[in-house]
């Protein structure tokens, strides 16, 4: 009788190409834990449940671990005053000036937006700047080692850093509509923030590619509404394949996390050498087919792939096993099946674990 592979030597198989003799079932569902615990509405069954053992019981592997990333910037000074429970205010003091955000957060203060962004004027982009020359990147080993006994191999350590340049200006610094603006009315000086960035994640990359993790993940929330096929060719590309040669020399995988509107990507893709997608998101939540998405990644790995909806009672469980079936047969074996993006905290988590069983027999 053949050995089964543990999460971790499946996870790994996969992504070097090899086949790991079955699906390895890789949901993400840390929001779904947090928040139902917070509120109370666990269900009796699992209302004492660890979040590593909550994946025993879907049957599943565990995605997220290792990140040991340490991070600091000489001279910088931050303050944090909670305005109210759920808008905090970030101040940074820096040198050469000051800079400050307003974060909202959800309910059960887990997940958070800008309502006011740190970077507004290009005064403030240059203060930025300064803060990125005077950055330190390490790594921890005691603590990737601390977690990687927690995960006990139920899956490869992999975790997700820094955006890209741009699409940490759209996401984190600025928000979209300013960065675009600024893009028309200063592009000089956008232009020379982008290449300080750039410049500045040598250093972040020197640690990545000397770190004992051999997958990468590439956090960056890619929609093609913000992310086109104009902007994706100037300024993502470029900076993607520059940083995938630095980490396969090194031996490194990586994937990137696309889980908005990707139908105007789709012929951009494998022009990048990623070795997988994350979140691709397919009917009737995304806006591309399965198969869409299967003919724009070829032989890069799926990470994840069933809608996110299909755990909602709005769909029944038919639904949700057909779909299982054709992503194992459109993908397997370059496939991480699991959920695109998350289950929602209403999701069914029985559901889950049923996936989790399915897949013990489709190959």
């Amino acid at each position: 009788m053949a050995t089964v592979m543990t999460g971790l030597e499946a996870n790994l198989a996969i992504f070097r190409g090899e086949d790991p003799g079955r699906v390895l079932f890789q949901p993400r569902f840390n929001f779904w834990h947090i928040v139902n615990k917070k509120r109370g509405t666990m269900p009796p069954h699992l209302a004492d449940i660890g979040y590593i053992e909550l994946h025993d019981y879907c049957h599943a592997s565990v995605r997220y671990s290792g990140g040991s990333l340490r991070h600091s910037v000489a001279g910088v000074e931050t303050e944090r005053e909670w305005l109210d429970d759920k808008r905090l205010r970030i101040t940074t003091h820096t040198p050469v000036g000051t800079l400050t955000e307003l974060m909202h957060y959800d309910a059960w203060n887990q997940s958070s937006f800008n309502t006011e962004f740190r970077i507004k004027t290009v005064d403030d982009l240059k203060i930025l700047e300064w803060m990125l020359a005077h950055e330190t990147w390490g790594w921890d080993d005691e603590a990737f080692q601390r977690s990687q006994a927690e995960v006990a191999g139920r899956g490869a350590p992999q975790f997700y850093y820094r955006r890209s340049p741009l699409q940490g200006l759209f996401i984190e610094h600025m928000g979209f509509e300013a960065t675009i603006m600024l893009m028309h009315d200063e592009p000089k000086a956008v232009e020379h923030y982008l290449a300080a960035a750039a410049e500045a994640d040598e250093a972040l990359y020197d640690v990545l590619c000397a770190c004992p993790v051999e997958i990468l993940n590439f956090g960056e929330n890619i929609d093609a509404h913000m992310d086109p096929p104009t902007l994706w060719r100037q300024y993502l590309a470029p900076y993607y394949t520059k940083r995938l040669d630095q980490l396969h020399a090194a031996g490194k995988k990586a994937h990137i996390h696309i889980d908005g509107a990707m139908k105007p990507l789709l012929n951009e893709i494998r022009n990048v050498p990623f070795d997988g997608v994350e979140a691709a998101t397919p009917l009737p939540q995304g806006d591309v087919t399965l198969e869409q998405i299967k003919d724009a990644l070829g032989d890069m790995v799926l990470l994840d792939g069933i809608p996110a909806i299909y755990f909602m009672p709005t769909f029944d469980e038919d639904t949700l096993i057909e779909c299982v079936k054709r992503i194992v047969d459109l993908f397997y074996p370059r496939l991480v099946l699991g959920i695109s993006d998350e289950i929602p905290p209403d999701g069914d988590i029985e559901r889950v674990r049923l996936v989790g069983e399915l897949v013990k027999d489709l190959v």
